[in-house]
């Protein structure tokens, strides 16, 4: 049986939902609104604070659980993350997998002064001007699903919309593409793309290879303080955390206990 999460049907249905999108408001007009935007937040200064930072990604379903998240307000669950010292909120907007939409965004980033990550399969340049337009400041791209030439211009526009681009990988020859492509943040993701798998090891088989002025992002596999501080002392700058928090009976209080693992003195720094 076909795996719910096949990378050709994911692609093929968020392009779909590109193309629906965009025949409502035509790239121009978007393209237009992106460049009118007030500047983003400074999503490398959260990446620069001693310690090892706290990413929470917001999401309504745990796609490989078949689980899904009651969230009755993304703006309180945000004002409370950012309260408990949480540094970046990134926001699922990906609707096939996990229900998320750009107004969930948009309500996080109205609630907040935290910089804001857009949580998506990025494939096509109307959405890196639609996130900019929704309150992203930070917008991944997945290296695997683009080639070199998509990566590079991609990563340009973001850069030249003032974002953030924050390169993902899975292996150390992603994270040389990325470098080629001129990725100043490195998101190294323990989870397969197309799978429940999940490989803590990966970050710190990826990590010795990056030059030391690249931000490292560890995504993944974070479910307790010892989990962070291993990630830290492998060279992490920031972990982003989903499904811990997110299961939580408390998020805020969750949250605060990683913040306060990341922030203690014992916790290694670059």
């Amino acid at each position: 049986m076909e795996p719910p999460w096949a990378l050709d049907r994911i692609v093929a249905g968020i392009l779909e939902d590109v193309s629906a999108r965009e025949s409502q408001v035509p790239f121009p007009d978007i393209k237009a609104r992106s460049r009118s935007c007030p500047p983003p937040r400074d999503g490398e200064a959260a990446l620069r604070r001693r310690g090892c930072g706290v990413a929470v990604e917001m999401k309504r379903t745990l796609p490989h659980r078949g689980r899904r998240v009651d969230i009755a307000s993304m703006a309180d669950l945000a004002t409370g993350l950012e309260d408990a010292g949480v540094h970046i909120l990134a926001c699922q907007t990906e609707r096939l997998r996990f229900a998320g939409s750009l107004e969930d965004m948009w309500e996080v980033h109205r609630a907040v002064s935290l910089p804001v990550m857009c949580r998506d399969i990025i494939v096509d340049p109307y959405q890196i001007h639609e996130a900019r337009c929704f309150g992203a400041d930070i917008v991944p791209l997945q290296v695997e699903l683009l080639g070199q030439a998509r990566l590079v211009s991609l990563l340009d526009r973001i850069e030249s919309l003032g974002m953030l681009g924050l390169a993902e990988v899975r292996t150390p020859e992603e994270a040389d593409r990325a470098l080629a492509a001129g990725a100043r943040v490195i998101g190294v993701n323990a989870w397969s793309i197309t799978s429940a798998d999940l490989d803590r090891e990966n970050f710190a088989a990826i990590v010795p290879g990056l030059p030391e002025e690249v931000y490292r992002v560890a995504l993944g596999g974070v479910r307790t303080s010892v989990d962070l501080l291993a990630y830290a002392g492998t060279g992490a700058d920031v972990v982003l955390v989903g499904e811990t928090i997110m299961t939580a009976e408390d998020p805020a209080k969750a949250a605060r206990t990683l913040v306060a693992a990341g922030q203690h003195p014992a916790c290694p720094s670059r």
